[in-house]
Parts: structure tokens; C-alpha cells; sequence
């Protein structure tokens, strides 16, 4: 059980009389009167103060407090305090374990979420509150938006789990949560597009496009791929590693899900990964594992920059990416132009060919194979004269030679 504390006075016994008495401490006239002390639910110590001529709402908050661990309604005082980034900190902390992954939930906070809520306490954070925040980024893209108010509403729900607050705002009836796209990609581009582009790159990194369209690899993948990852016997490229930039420090990390994965190579793809390396020997570069101060790895990377420089992703982008739209006369074209193109003209490819979305979910490093049909679903060859040969192997029409229609 808590209890109130006076720091103005406290008592003693008098020695002349042998009665309690009170006398003024040392705090007397400075600071708060009263000071409510009481357990959490989880034993810690908690306190809050009031000023002076406030007892009796002192003690109601205590018998609050201790109504409320009773019925399992406590909220910890701490959040009229605690800030919405201070909350946010703690929660980037529980969502992933890889260093870039919390550098992009850092930067997407830092620049549509904490300009807006980062400074109010928890508590004053109300569903006025986000429908004032949406109304402010109305103008950003559908799934970006489900992005932002994923994150809002999973540092609210964290400080729900922390007793910080009763409920999410983000989740009461008047908020309607930001609904993306179907996901599905749109445009997929001719294979005129993808040679344009792969004669238009600078030649030392023609391969990426090369590997991009024949491998269906990702960007980082690409720009961490080595030789030894080609495994010439089984015609196969092993996918271990990818580039990428974290608190701008180059690093190897695992494939996007922390997962390798194995591609079919072609003897195309293996011709020219061979008439590559013959004019640009791999460079050996070493690099730290995961984060700026991981073990340091060393790799012989398959393509790169003159002396191998090697390329974040942004720079590569800005530069031998964007040269090749203007040597190539093309004009990009915003979240349809970027090097993920390629890995839907890969999956067309391949989808055209009757490869199935499971092996495709596999070679593309899907961890669910029904987000690769959402994704590619109406790139799936038609099936509708296969299924009607199907069924009139049975239902034969009259005069074919078998089937129940003849009966």
C-alpha cells in the first residue's frame, strides 16, 4: 500500500511531554508539499506530487491508484511526461534487429511523424489529434501513408503495453486508417526498355542491368554480389549478401528477411558474367557484417566503380543510373523507372515462360508466395482454353471420339 508523504513536516516526539509532535523540515516553504509514493503493478517504485493545501487530492489519487491495480486499470503516471519521441525511441528499439531497418523507421519518423507529434506528451495526444496529423500528409502516396500510420499507431500501442496511456488513439471508430494500393504492379517494361538501358549504362556496369533482368536480383543484392556467388557446375547464383548504407557507413548484409536464396543462371547470363570479369577483374573489398562497427567481411565484388569504388545505393541512382536515361534518350519516370524494374521483367518473363509463383516466389526471395500473386497476378498467362481441353477430356462434345458426351 502507498502512502502520502508531508516534505514540509514531519513528526517526532516532543521529550518534555512524550507526544508526537510536528515540527518544519528543511524543505519547508520550497517545492511541492505533497508526495504520493505507491508501487507499480511491477513492484517499482512510482511517485507524484502535489502543492501544498492539495492533501485531499493527494490521497484520492492514491486510493485511485490502488483501485486501479486492483482491477487491472493502471496507467503509469509517467505519461503525462514521457514525450511521443522519447516513446518512439523505445519502440524502434523492439522492431527489428538490423541497423538499417531502424534507420529507415528513424527517418520516416524524423520527417513526416515527429515534426507534428514528437514534442507532446503521451497523453495529450488525442484522436483529434491524428486526424489533424493525416490531414498533413494527405498529399503523400497511398502506401507511404499506411507506412507512416503503421508506425504512429505502433508507438501508441507500445505505450499502451507500458501503461502509459488507456488506449491508441489511432484506433478509436473516428479514424479511418489510410488504405494503399492493391500492391500490384502496374507497369512492366518491354524488353526494347531493358536494352536501351543496358546499352545506355556506363559499360563496367552493364552486368547489374544484365543480372537485374536475368536474375530478378535486388539493387543491394546486386551491388554486393561476387563471383565466388556463381556456381558455374549447378548453373545457379547463391544470393548471400547485398550492400547497404548504415548511419552512412558502406556494410554486407543478408538479402532483405535475413534469408540467401538460390536463382537459376542461365548460360546467357554465365557468357556474359564471364566476358565481364575478363575487362573488369572483381575488385576484393572488405567491409563490416550488419552494422558500421560489425566484423569485418571480405568479398570480391562483382561490379563496381573505377579502383572499386563501390556505390550506395542513393549514389548509384543519382549517377550511373539516371546516365543511362539520358544516354539511352529516355525520360524516367517516377516509381516506374527506378532498378526494381527490372525485377518485374524478370517475373514477366519467367510468369510468360509457365514458371509457377511459387518457384517464382522463391527466386525472388518472397517469404509468401501469395504476395507474389498479388503482386504479379494479372501478369499470369491466361489459362482458359488449357482448362477447357481439361474438362472436355470428360465432357467430350457429340461426335469426339471419347469422353461422357459421346454416351
Amino acid at each position: 500500500m502507498g502512502h502520502v508523504q508531508d516534505r514540509w513536516y514531519r513528526s517526532k516526539v516532543d521529550p518534555a511531554t512524550g507526544k508526537r509532535v510536528r515540527e518544519k523540515t528543511e524543505l519547508h516553504g520550497t517545492g511541492e508539499r505533497y508526495r504520493v509514493r505507491y508501487l507499480d503493478p511491477a513492484g517499482r517504485e512510482r511517485s507524484k506530487s502535489f502543492p501544498d493545501k492539495q492533501k485531499r487530492a493527494a490521497d484520492n489519487f492514491l486510493l485511485a491508484v490502488e483501485n486501479d491495480k486492483r482491477e487491472g486499470r493502471y496507467l503509469d503516471s509517467r505519461g503525462d511526461r514521457v514525450l511521443f519521441r522519447q516513446q518512439a525511441e523505445n519502440w524502434i528499439k523492439g522492431q527489428s534487429d538490423d541497423p538499417a531497418t531502424r534507420e529507415v523507421l528513424r527517418s520516416r519518423l524524423d520527417s513526416k511523424i515527429l515534426p507534428a507529434l514528437g514534442d507532446l506528451p503521451l497523453t495529450k495526444i488525442r484522436p483529434s489529434t491524428i486526424r489533424d496529423w493525416l490531414g498533413e500528409i494527405e498529399d503523400q502516396a497511398a502506401n507511404y501513408k499506411v507506412v507512416l500510420f503503421s508506425a504512429v499507431s505502433g508507438v501508441l500501442e507500445s505505450a499502451v503495453d507500458d501503461r502509459l496511456i488507456g488506449t491508441n488513439p489511432c484506433k478509436v471508430s473516428t479514424i479511418r486508417r489510410p488504405t494503399g494500393g492493391s500492391g500490384a504492379v502496374k507497369e512492366v517494361w518491354p524488353e526494347e526498355r531493358v536494352k536501351a538501358i543496358r546499352d545506355g549504362i556506363v559499360e563496367r556496369w552493364r552486368i547489374v542491368v544484365t543480372l537485374g533482368a536475368g536474375c530478378g536480383l535486388r539493387q543491394g543484392e546486386l551491388l554486393g554480389l561476387s563471383p565466388d556467388d556463381v556456381d558455374e557446375q549447378n548453373m545457379v547464383v547463391h544470393v548471400r549478401r547485398q550492400l547497404r548504407t548504415v548511419g552512412g557507413v558502406k556494410v554486407f548484409a543478408p538479402p532483405k528477411g535475413g534469408k540467401t536464396r538460390t536463382v537459376p543462371l542461365s548460360a546467357g547470363l554465365l557468357d556474359e558474367i564471364r566476358w565481364h570479369l575478363a575487362d573488369y577483374p572483381a575488385p576484393v573489398v572488405t567491409l563490416p557484417w550488419r552494422k558500421s562497427n560489425g566484423e569485418p567481411t571480405t568479398v570480391r565484388v562483382l561490379a563496381s566503380g573505377e579502383h572499386g569504388r563501390l556505390y550506395s545505393g542513393d549514389l548509384f541512382n543519382k549517377t550511373i543510373w539516371a546516365g543511362a536515361f539520358r544516354r539511352a534518350g529516355l525520360k524516367p519516370a517516377k516509381q516506374v523507372d527506378g532498378m526494381h524494374a527490372l525485377r518485374h521483367f524478370y517475373a514477366s518473363v519467367l510468369l510468360a515462360q509457365g514458371v509457377s509463383v511459387k518457384e517464382l516466389a522463391t527466386y525472388l526471395g518472397h517469404a509468401d508466395a501469395g504476395f507474389t500473386l498479388r503482386v504479379y497476378t494479372h501478369l499470369v498467362p491466361s489459362s482458359h482454353e488449357r482448362a477447357r481441353l481439361a474438362v472436355d477430356s470428360v465432357f467430350a462434345p457429340p461426335g469426339a471420339a471419347d469422353g461422357l458426351g459421346t454416351a
